[in-house]
């Protein structure tokens, strides 16, 4: 049985595939986005999110404590009055984490379960197990298909469809955006797109980073002849992330603000026959 860190389960999520589902998000992620929304799945291992309003220095939280959860953070968790800890990530199996989603099967039957993170091919060993624990209810992995080609297939083909985010198409504007470049990414995509495993085309819209016509072009005409595309998705910079790193004790990049031209964007990919859904 394989062990898994997650660090939330969303129930009752509409934004992460078709009809009412529920969201896993893994943690662990090789890519280092500039822009990364959920910064608590970048370290594999669990982490400490402190709030620092309403802290009152009583240093309950820095005595030494008995609970397991709490000694690789260094602090206690439970004992703050004010409620201003908790630890990001937590270990579990993937059968008991398929048992815990089941629950509410009856209200995923025209939804499903989406597994997200950090990356979730990160654990590629208890993504496949949770995959296969969770049948018959219907399953998407979203991913930055950054993974080797045997573990992206298997994961891919495991999975009923496939929601593959695509930070940027040139490959030295990719490695100073998210850390790496996109060679291996461009690889799984183009594999997938020669399967007939339905997927979603996910492309993110950051000011000063990947905002740009041109970047949409590439990613519209690169899909040309993809067997089972669902669609394109966009999706802005969500302007709340950075409240999470200030609790992780991390700095947040800053954006402009900047409006998703969405005329333009309709455009383009209208003229390659792709449907797109801007968020």
């Amino acid at each position: 049985m394989q062990t898994g860190i997650i660090f939330d389960v969303k129930e009752f999520t509409v934004h992460d595939g078709p009809g009412i589902r529920t969201t896993i998000f893994l943690k662990g992620c090789p890519l280092r986005c500039l822009w990364c929304h959920n910064p608590e799945g970048l370290s594999p291992r669990p982490q400490l999110m402190a709030r620092a309003d309403g802290c009152t220095h009583c240093g309950l939280c820095r005595r030494p404590c008995g609970h397991p959860e709490c000694e690789d953070v260094g602090r206690c968790v439970h004992v703050c009055p004010n409620g201003l800890l908790k630890i990001a990530g937590y270990a579990i199996t993937a059968r008991e984490l398929a048992e815990q989603v089941k629950r509410n099967a009856p209200l995923l039957d025209e939804g499903g379960v989406t597994v997200s993170g950090g990356e979730p091919l990160f654990q590629p060993l208890f993504l496949l197990e949770l995959l296969r624990e969770l049948r018959p209810l219907h399953t998407i992995i979203e991913t930055s298909g950054y993974a080797q080609p045997e573990v992206f297939q298997a994961a891919a083909l495991a999975c009923d469809t496939v929601y593959f985010d695509v930070k940027h198409m040139n490959p030295d504007v990719h490695k100073r955006l998210t850390g790496v470049d996109n060679r291996l990414i461009q690889q799984n995509l183009r594999w997938l797109m020669e399967t007939n495993q339905p997927f979603v085309l996910r492309a993110t819209w950051i000011p000063s980073c990947n905002d740009d016509l041109e970047h949409l072009r590439q990613v519209a005409q690169m899909l040309r002849g993809a067997k089972n595309l669902l669609g394109v998705e966009i999706l802005p910079y969500n302007p709340l992330a950075p409240a999470k790193y200030k609790l992780l004790g991390m700095q947040a990049a800053s954006f402009p603000a900047r409006e998703v031209p969405r005329k333009e964007i309709e455009r383009i990919f209208s003229g390659a026959r792709l449907p797109v859904k801007i968020f």
